[in-house]
């Protein structure tokens, strides 16, 4: 009997797992995405947003479900894109069959996601249409298509993140200066696109400044900001330290800018990373009105450097921490309290080393009040001699602080720097291309790499040298400028001054006590 073979049409789709006859109607939802702000890309996403509604409301056998929207988001990744997410999760759940957008660009511009999301919605019966390039993920040819508009708008992307990033650095290279305005306490865009001080909120700033310079720590400082009810850069009412910190070092209260202090790594990611020398900076000096006084703003940072290097000692409640020490032991005092919980309660200082053993410190504890005595007596005798003094200073700072021959040195190690990185390069690039005794090859790489390192060793030290002579020539000219402002004698404890001016006050006994300011000068109290 010959062989006979009957086919068995096929009833049921293997796209929606319905007959295929059956009229049920197929629930489809639109999805719209403009990635900025502008006035012409609100009206093409109001636009995508009402075409699609009327288009799938148009047809009789579909049902419409909604539009699904992310407004002013970058297609680079899927990952901050709410709209899009919740239409993906609606869709695996059953409440969309078929999903219908402008065009691959508009789904997404990495070639990963958008296909990762295609495959995982074709497992689950769901189609994707894309009308500007008329693919329908279900045909056979879908797919490869998708593949390449896809890779094509990755590639658009790139190309848009490369001419963005070029247009930032150059208006970072004219001194033009942006910042996230809706997170920058103390300033407002302005009509010309500048900085514009916000009185309110600049109150708070110059707030936080005086705070620290009165002897607080960021903490403690957070805390206080946090109790006075005052908002944070991004409208919160709870501070951190951190927040603090970062305006405490922020060039841009004293009216400067240093312009890209960060970049972005992957224009797919968009993750950014912090600047370390990988691309320009740029420096504009008096590009707005300060909130802060340029003077007060290099004495904050001086003080900053203080405390860091004082970090186990330093108490952040106090302008006498880390400001007193012992003779005995060159320890530093710390605050203790006296009778706590009586009416003869007083705050007093004595050296942190004083009890922690059998044989501890015998200096004597000092109260505020004499610290403060002390301090007045020194710094009257500076501002009887201050002439004398402030030439003193005048001719010393022209021989320590004096920069020349380093910064020549720095240049010129910089250049034998490159050179050593050229001839490392070469050399390996050389061994990709012809073949070499490889003995030979690791010696000479090894000779070049130890002939680096110890190079840049030696390069970090002198650039350490540099930006220390750099430092202690500016906290000289601060000091010199406070003195010279100087012209009456103190009558009473001046906090400025003492934060302006002391470096340490030293104690041997009550009767000896010196005080060592910021310029080197000692004077007995």
């Amino acid at each position: 009997m010959a062989k006979t073979v009957r086919a068995i049409p096929a009833t049921i789709s293997r796209y929606t797992s319905s007959p295929i006859n059956s009229r049920k109607k197929r629930k489809v939802a639109g999805y719209a995405r403009v990635s900025t702000d502008h006035d012409d890309q609100i009206t093409s996403y109001e636009a995508q947003v009402d075409y699609y509604t009327n288009y799938i409301k148009g047809r009789d056998d579909w049902e419409f479900v909604g539009i699904y929207t992310d407004e002013g988001i970058s297609g680079t990744n899927t990952r901050h894109r709410d709209g899009f997410k919740r239409m993906v999760n609606d869709a695996l759940e059953g409440k969309i069959d078929l999903i219908i957008t402008k065009s691959v660009s508009r789904f997404a511009r990495n070639t990963v996601d958008s296909l990762s999301t295609i495959r995982k919605l074709k497992e689950h019966k769901i189609e994707c249409y894309f009308e500007k390039e008329n693919i329908w993920t279900f045909d056979s040819k879908g797919e490869l298509l998708l593949t390449i508009m896809s890779s094509l708008a990755q590639e658009e992307s790139r190309s848009i993140s490369e001419n963005v990033t070029w247009g930032h650095r150059k208006r970072f290279a004219d001194g033009k200066v942006s910042v996230a305005y809706s997170r920058f306490l103390g300033y407002k865009k302005g009509p010309n696109g500048g900085l514009v001080v916000i009185p309110e909120e600049a109150t708070t700033i110059k707030l936080i400044y005086k705070l620290f310079l009165e002897g607080l720590g960021t903490t403690t400082i957070a805390k206080q900001l946090t109790k006075r009810g005052l908002k944070t850069p991004g409208g919160k009412s709870k501070w951190s330290a951190r927040t603090v910190y970062s305006i405490l070092q922020n060039e841009k209260y004293k009216g400067d800018a240093l312009l890209q202090k960060s970049y972005t790594v992957d224009f797919l990611t968009k993750k950014t990373k912090i600047n370390e020398g990988e691309v320009p900076q740029y420096y504009v000096e008096h590009d707005h009105e300060a909130i802060i006084e340029p003077q007060t703003f290099e004495m904050v940072q001086a003080e900053l450097k203080r405390r860091n290097k004082a970090r186990k000692y330093f108490s952040g409640t106090s302008i006498f921490s880390t400001k007193i020490q012992c003779a005995e032991c060159g320890g530093w005092y710390g605050a203790k309290v006296w009778h706590s919980n009586d009416k003869y309660r007083r705050i007093i200082y004595q050296c942190n080393n004083k009890f922690r053993n059998n044989t501890g410190c015998k200096t004597p504890h000092l109260t505020e009040e004499e610290i403060k005595m002390y301090f007045v007596r020194a710094m009257n005798q500076m501002i009887t001699e201050k002439d004398e003094i402030i030439q003193t200073i005048e001719d010393a700072r022209q021989v320590i602080c004096d920069n020349g021959d380093l910064l020549a040195k720095r240049d010129a190690m910089q250049k034998e720097i490159g050179i050593l990185v050229e001839m490392a390069q070469n050399a390996v690039e050389r061994n990709a291309r012809v073949a070499q005794n490889q003995e030979e090859y690791q010696k000479q790489y090894d000779d070049i790499i130890s002939r680096y390192d110890a190079m840049k060793t030696e390069y970090e030290q002198l650039c350490e040298k540099i930006e220390n002579r750099q430092d202690r020539n500016e906290q000289l000219g601060r000091f010199i400028q406070e003195l010279k402002g100087r012209k009456n004698l103190l009558t009473e404890f001046d906090h400025s001054l003492w934060c302006a001016l002391v470096d340490k006050m030293i104690v041997k006994d009550k009767e000896n006590v010196t005080v060592v300011f910021q310029d080197g000068t000692e004077i007995k109290a």
